[in-house]
């Protein structure tokens, strides 16, 4: 893991510490590339309680309660997947936040409608809103999967 993504996971987990709050994720694109960010930090076990890798759409619903509806009507790239998923996580942990992430890094799998680089992201807040938002990044497959964890993680700490 290069340094830049090291010193954003540690100062979300500084954050979230300070906050007295657990982190869970629901990952798809990522292949939970967030939980392998956040646990690199020692100690991470105060601050991060759960990730969920749901790349399928059968994982989606059977882990996280997304509804078949949902993925038909608007794909698992699409901001009301990713806000189902984000409630989804965060009701199966004792976490105070998460985060959901489903995209498509390529090479393949983009359409006219969603082309590579697509990614959607959601954070939810115990108690609070689930937000969410779509982003294109460019770049080959590790580039795009990197771009989306650390948007993830800078989510976070927005919301914190």
């Amino acid at each position: 893991m290069d340094d830049a993504l090291y010193q954003l996971a540690e100062e979300t987990g500084l954050a979230l510490k300070a906050k007295g709050w657990m982190l869970a994720t629901a990952e798809s694109c990522t292949g939970g590339w967030v939980g392998e960010a956040v646990t690199a930090v020692s100690g991470s076990s105060s601050w991060y309680d759960r990730g969920f890798i749901t790349y399928t759409n059968e994982a989606k619903q059977e882990m996280l309660g997304v509804a078949t509806e949902t993925l038909a009507l608007h794909g698992a790239v699409s901001e009301a997947t990713v806000r189902e998923m984000a409630s989804g996580v965060l009701a199966r942990s004792q976490a105070g936040i998460s985060l959901a992430i489903s995209g498509i890094a390529g090479p393949t799998g983009g359409s006219p409608d969603k082309p590579v680089g697509t990614v959607c992201f959601a954070w939810a807040v115990r108690g609070g809103e689930v937000e969410s938002e779509c982003c294109r990044f460019s770049g080959d497959r590790r580039e795009v999967r990197l771009q989306a964890v650390e948007k993830a993680l800078r989510g976070v700490l927005a919301r914190m």
